[in-house]
Protein backbone atom coordinates (compact mmCIF):
# COMPACT_ATOMS: atom_id res chain seq x y z
CA UNK A 1 0.00 0.00 0.00
CA UNK A 2 1.33 3.09 -1.19
CA UNK A 3 1.69 5.83 1.72
CA UNK A 4 2.68 9.10 1.97
CA UNK A 5 3.02 11.08 5.33
CA UNK A 6 3.36 14.85 5.65
CA UNK A 7 4.80 17.22 8.62
CA UNK A 8 6.35 20.23 9.45
CA UNK A 9 3.33 22.59 9.23
CA UNK A 10 2.29 24.87 11.84
CA UNK A 11 1.89 28.67 12.35
CA UNK A 12 4.75 30.95 11.01
CA UNK A 13 5.31 34.76 11.52
CA UNK A 14 5.72 36.53 7.86
CA UNK A 15 9.14 36.20 6.73
CA UNK A 16 9.97 32.60 8.59
CA UNK A 17 10.79 29.28 7.64
CA UNK A 18 9.00 25.91 8.03
CA UNK A 19 10.64 22.55 6.87
CA UNK A 20 8.00 20.20 5.95
CA UNK A 21 9.19 16.89 5.56
CA UNK A 22 7.68 13.14 3.35
CA UNK A 23 7.79 9.71 4.55
CA UNK A 24 6.61 8.00 1.85
CA UNK A 25 6.75 3.61 1.18
CA UNK A 26 5.39 0.83 -0.84
CA UNK A 27 6.94 2.24 -4.11
CA UNK A 28 10.55 2.52 -5.15
CA UNK A 29 10.88 6.39 -4.05
CA UNK A 30 14.74 6.81 -4.87
CA UNK A 31 13.57 6.00 -8.72
CA UNK A 32 10.24 8.44 -8.31
CA UNK A 33 9.45 11.59 -9.41
CA UNK A 34 8.39 13.83 -6.28
CA UNK A 35 6.43 16.42 -6.08
CA UNK A 36 5.05 19.18 -3.18
CA UNK A 37 1.46 20.95 -4.15
CA UNK A 38 -0.54 23.38 -2.08
CA UNK A 39 -4.06 24.62 -1.44
CA UNK A 40 -4.75 27.85 -0.47
CA UNK A 41 -7.79 28.61 1.52
CA UNK A 42 -10.87 28.58 -0.87
CA UNK A 43 -8.76 27.83 -4.29
CA UNK A 44 -7.27 25.23 -6.25
CA UNK A 45 -4.41 23.04 -6.03
CA UNK A 46 -1.33 24.30 -6.81
CA UNK A 47 2.43 22.55 -8.34
CA UNK A 48 4.72 24.04 -6.07
CA UNK A 49 7.68 21.99 -6.95
CA UNK A 50 9.17 18.50 -8.37
CA UNK A 51 12.22 16.83 -7.30
CA UNK A 52 13.53 14.07 -9.71
CA UNK A 53 15.20 10.76 -8.72
CA UNK A 54 18.72 11.46 -10.22
CA UNK A 55 21.17 14.11 -10.48
CA UNK A 56 19.57 16.26 -7.88
CA UNK A 57 17.41 18.34 -10.27
CA UNK A 58 14.04 19.86 -9.39
CA UNK A 59 11.76 22.55 -10.73
CA UNK A 60 9.81 25.35 -9.07
CA UNK A 61 6.63 27.36 -9.87
CA UNK A 62 7.77 30.74 -10.14
CA UNK A 63 6.19 32.35 -6.87
CA UNK A 64 8.43 30.28 -4.96
CA UNK A 65 11.75 30.13 -6.36
CA UNK A 66 14.62 31.83 -4.41
CA UNK A 67 12.53 31.02 -1.35
CA UNK A 68 11.68 27.08 -1.59
CA UNK A 69 14.15 24.30 -1.85
CA UNK A 70 13.09 21.24 -2.41
CA UNK A 71 15.18 17.59 -1.25
CA UNK A 72 15.32 14.19 -0.69
CA UNK A 73 17.01 11.24 1.34
CA UNK A 74 16.23 8.32 -0.80
CA UNK A 75 17.90 6.30 1.93
CA UNK A 76 14.66 7.38 4.23
CA UNK A 77 12.81 7.20 1.61
CA UNK A 78 11.78 10.95 2.98
CA UNK A 79 11.24 14.45 0.70
CA UNK A 80 11.73 17.48 2.12
CA UNK A 81 10.62 21.13 1.27
CA UNK A 82 12.52 23.98 3.34
CA UNK A 83 10.47 27.16 3.15
CA UNK A 84 12.17 30.50 4.16
CA UNK A 85 11.43 34.23 3.72
CA UNK A 86 7.31 32.81 3.96
CA UNK A 87 4.57 35.36 2.39
CA UNK A 88 1.09 35.22 3.41
CA UNK A 89 -0.30 33.99 0.20
CA UNK A 90 1.69 31.28 0.92
CA UNK A 91 -0.66 30.03 3.09
CA UNK A 92 -2.09 26.74 2.48
CA UNK A 93 -2.25 22.71 3.15
CA UNK A 94 0.80 21.47 1.75
CA UNK A 95 0.92 17.87 0.07
CA UNK A 96 3.41 15.63 -0.76
CA UNK A 97 2.90 13.92 -4.27
CA UNK A 98 3.45 10.49 -6.69
CA UNK A 99 1.77 10.30 -9.16
CA UNK A 100 -2.03 11.25 -8.70
CA UNK A 101 -1.50 9.92 -5.00
CA UNK A 102 -1.10 12.79 -2.21
CA UNK A 103 -1.13 12.27 1.54
CA UNK A 104 -3.34 14.22 4.07
CA UNK A 105 -1.20 17.02 3.98
CA UNK A 106 0.21 19.70 6.48
CA UNK A 107 -1.38 23.32 7.24
CA UNK A 108 0.94 26.42 6.59
CA UNK A 109 -0.40 29.07 8.02
CA UNK A 110 1.10 32.86 7.60
CA UNK A 111 0.24 35.14 11.08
Amino acid sequence: EVQLVESGGGLVQPGGSLRLSCVASGFDFSRSVMSWVRQPPGKDLEWVSSMYATANSASYVDSVKGRFTVSRDNAENTLYLQMNSLKFEDTAVYYCKWGTIRGQGTQVTEL
